[in-house]
């Protein structure tokens, strides 16, 4: 997976190829999916979720420039597979989930792969958790109609976002820098994410 879909296609962050291989991606998917976890594409989850395709993660971490001492808010724990990734890459993060049986699977299957630095919260991830902010970086991994004004507000100076953005059928991925308070958008390129439910993202 690292070499031929990662590597080959352009991921050069030598931090986030070694956590692709770290992580066993085969943990956060069904017993009946195993033989197919690495390959190049989305696999379905509980509760009509997806978890990404390893390319799309990848790029999007490695968007993100993360440091070892990292603070980041993922948006959409879903299996939790990603939120190992970030565990693995930065020094602290709080993932909010907005359907709970996903957390609550994700709250068991990270404890138990050793993540311990990782917070999973049940709530509206399009409003994100101010009482923690601010965050040096936050990963959105659902599709918003605009760039959630509560998220942006919950960036560090400096930060980094990446979300997709766009239409519920078809969205860009976006890296959002906050530069003296004020947003500097890049768009990266396109992609396809199950929408962000919620106050700040689509109706539910």
């Amino acid at each position: 997976m690292v070499a031929s879909q990662l590597r080959a296609r352009g991921i050069h962050d030598e931090r986030v190829l070694a956590a692709m291989e770290r992580v066993p991606r085969h943990e956060f998917v069904a017993e009946r999916f195993h033989d197919r976890a690495y390959e190049d594409h989305p696999i379905p989850i509980a509760e009509g979720q997806t978890i990404s395709q390893p390319y799309i993660v990848a790029f999007m971490l490695e968007s993100l420039t993360l440091e070892p001492n990292s603070k980041v808010l993922e948006v959409g724990t879903g299996s939790g597979y990603q939120t190992a990734l970030l565990a693995e890459l930065s020094g602290y993060v709080t993932s909010i989930e907005r359907i709970p049986g996903l957390a609550q699977e994700a709250q068991s299957t990270l404890p138990r792969l050793g993540y311990g630095n990782v917070n999973i919260i049940v709530g509206d991830g399009s409003q994100g958790l101010p009482d923690a902010a601010p965050y040096d970086a936050i990963i959105v991994a659902a599709a918003a109609p605009r760039v959630p004004p509560a998220l942006f507000e919950q960036l560090a100076e400096n930060g980094r976002m990446v979300i997709p953005v766009g239409l519920p059928d078809a969205q860009e991925l976006q890296l959002v820098r906050k530069l003296n308070g004020r947003p500097m958008i890049q768009r990266l390129e396109g992609c396809r994410f199950v929408p962000l439910i919620g106050a700040q993202g689509y109706a539910g």
